[in-house]
This record gives C-alpha cells, sequence and structure tokens, in this order.
C-alpha cells in the first residue's frame, strides 16, 4: 500500500505546475502526505521537511532528499506532459523521472522508517524547491533552519547505482579591453585581435589532479559577445568559460587556477555550486555494492552542490531520460527504488 501511494503521489504531483520557483501546488499536495501519515512537518516557502519521530540530537543525522521542482517543457512534447498516463509499464509525465520518482521513493521510504525506534541515524526527509536552477530558495537556502546534517543521500535517476562522486561548476565572465575606434582607422588595441592568444591559452590550461571517478577537470569556452557594427571597432570582448570541477579541487582553488591562467578580467558568478563526494570504504556505499548496485562518478549537479557533508546520489529512473520530450518512468523502478532503498538504510540504521 505505502508503494502504491507514492506511485499516486507521482501521479498528482505530475498533474500540478512546478516550474522552479511556482511550486506552491505541489509543496501543499506534499503536505497532504505527511498528515495522512500522521507526520509532523515543515515548510519554508515551497521546502518541505520532517524529521522521524524518535528524532535524538545526540545521534548522527541522514538526510532524505529530493526536489519536486521541474523545467519547462520542451517543444518536442506530443504528449501532455501534465498527464500522468501509465502505459506499457511506463508513467508518463513532466518530473516522473527528473526526479518525482526518487522524491517518492524517498519520501516512502521515510514513512516507513518513521516510527522504528533505536535508529543508529535520525532521519531528515527534505521535499526541496528551485534544484533544477539553483535558485536562491533551493536546499542550500533551507541548511541553517535543518538540524546539523552528517551524511546525505539525494534522490536523482542513477538507475539505483551509487554515485559517489559528483562534479561542480564554476562559470567564469572572461573580458579583453581595448580601444574602441572607427574601423577605417588603425587601432593596434583592438580587444578582438586578442582573442587567439586567450583561446590558446584556454586550450592549453591544466588541471593536474585527475579524479578517477569524475575524470579531470574540464573547461569549455562555450559564448562570446563584442561588437555590435561593422564600421566600429568595441572596446571589450566578453567570453564566458564553463568550468566542471571534480572533487579534488575546491572552486576557490579553480578560480585561483583561471586568474593566473589568463591576461585578461575573470570574474566568477558563483563559487557555491561544489563538487562532492563520499569515501568508498563508508558503510553506506558498502552497504549498496552488497546489494548488488555499481559506484560511478557524476557529470551532473544536484542539490548535493549545497552541501558540505558526504553525500550519496541514488535514485530510481534514469538520468539520460530528464529534460527529455515524452518524459517517463518505469512503475517498476519506482516499486524497486522503494524497496532497494529500504534495504539500504536497514544496513546502516
Amino acid at each position: 500500500m505505502l508503494t502504491q501511494n507514492a506511485i499516486y503521489l507521482l501521479q498528482d504531483l505530475i498533474r500540478l505546475e512546478s516550474f522552479s520557483g511556482s511550486e506552491n501546488q505541489t509543496a501543499s499536495r506534499l503536505e497532504k502526505w505527511f498528515s495522512s501519515y500522521n507526520i509532523p512537518f515543515q515548510r519554508k516557502d515551497h521546502n518541505i521537511w520532517a524529521t522521524n519521530k524518535y528524532f535524538d540530537t545526540y545521534k548522527p543525522t541522514l538526510l532524505l532528499n529530493s526536489h519536486h521542482d521541474t523545467v519547462k517543457p520542451n517543444q518536442s512534447y506530443t504528449r501532455d506532459p501534465f498527464s500522468p498516463d501509465i502505459e506499457d509499464g511506463k508513467l508518463y509525465g513532466l518530473g516522473s523521472n527528473d526526479a518525482g520518482g526518487a522524491l517518492v521513493s524517498l519520501i516512502a521510504t521515510f514513512s516507513h522508517y518513521y516510527e522504528k525506534k533505536d535508529l543508529a541515524y535520525n532521519l531528515l526527509m527534505v521535499a526541496s524547491a528551485e534544484e533544477e536552477n539553483a535558485g536562491k530558495n533551493s536546499l542550500r537556502y533551507l541548511l541553517a533552519d535543518l538540524p546539523q546534517i552528517d551524511i546525505a543521500i539525494v534522490g536523482e535517476p542513477t538507475l539505483m547505482d551509487l554515485a559517489i562522486a559528483e562534479k561542480g561548476l564554476v562559470v567564469f565572465d572572461l573580458y579583453l579591453s581595448g580601444t574602441a575606434s572607427h574601423a577605417a582607422h588603425d587601432n593596434k588595441d583592438n580587444p578582438l585581435m586578442k582573442l587567439p592568444k586567450l583561446i590558446k591559452a584556454i586550450e592549453e590550461i591544466n588541471f593536474e589532479k585527475v579524479s578517477p571517478l569524475l575524470g579531470p577537470v574540464k573547461a569549455t569556452l562555450t559564448q562570446i559577445n563584442a561588437g555590435n557594427q561593422h564600421n566600429v571597432v568595441p572596446s571589450e570582448v566578453h567570453l564566458v568559460l564553463d568550468v566542471r570541477v571534480n572533487e579534488c579541487y575546491t572552486n576557490e582553488e579553480i578560480e585561483q587556477i583561471i586568474q593566473n591562467s589568463f591576461d585578461c578580467e575573470v570574474k566568477a558568478r558563483s563559487l557555491r555550486l561544489k563538487s562532492s563526494s563520499i569515501d568508498p570504504d563508508h558503510s553506506l556505499i558498502k552497504a549498496g555494492v552488497g546489494l548488488g548496485k555499481n559506484i560511478f562518478g557524476s557529470p551532473t549537479l544536484s542539490d548535493q552542490a549545497g552541501l558540505d557533508c558526504p553525500s550519496l546520489k541514488i535514485g530510481p529512473g534514469d538520468s539520460t531520460r530528464s529534460h527529455s520530450a515524452n518524459e517517463f518512468i518505469y512503475v517498476r523502478e519506482i516499486e524497486e527504488g522503494i524497496d532497494l532503498y529500504i534495504n539500504l538504510l536497514k544496513q546502516i540504521l
């Protein structure tokens, strides 16, 4: 019944628009779940959280987290993205795979353990908002209101394999300055002519530390903007550099390397989207491996980026379906996900 109710919950969530920043309706539906199971909860904006019945401040706390916001449906949809139809074992709908399946599976798991006594860890369930846009009201915004978190399970589609490391992200704005002039006149300070040297420096930048799970840090030039008239030399060229950070570096270290590598103005937009990892010898990971799950490193961002504690990303569904047209998750993936989450926690609780 718990599993069936979780599937019903996901269908209800799919029916409700929950784009990042507009999750009021899904937050209210989640409130109904906790009320129906007589679980006290708290809400801040569109974030919902609850702790297990026998929460003990002397015990370490395990966070169970996933998000209930979605991206907007893309133009390739041929189905109604808000219609949670089940056909041939597939549950369709926007957010079904990313990350509705993981969310309802974790909520069901939390509800299963809610009244259990003498657990080794406290349990903290957080259904967070604004994950998809890394918004100001996402999980990181909530941390000051939550108990101290010692370890976390973040629910995202991983085919229930164990993502024990996740890349962080720093976006840099690079500015090449020069002297504006009329194109008909000589100008030895044209910032566009400085581009080849900078692009070569980007190509040759070396991050020595390579992760066995995530590989090297990856720096990608994604945008170049300059000028607005054919006969005017611009005074500035603006470039955007997307840097995916492995767990071997802090974002602050990456910023320093970039600053020292390029002969131009460098500005990091934010340093808060950190890489994350958990020791493969942690009892939680050993438990997962013992249940037949594989270990890997994830290139995609999640709410892990806002956490400072060791964290594991795991959930039903397949990351390759995320943000795709006619998004779906297999019903059996949710059923198996709840079962595996419960058995995974049983090993450590």
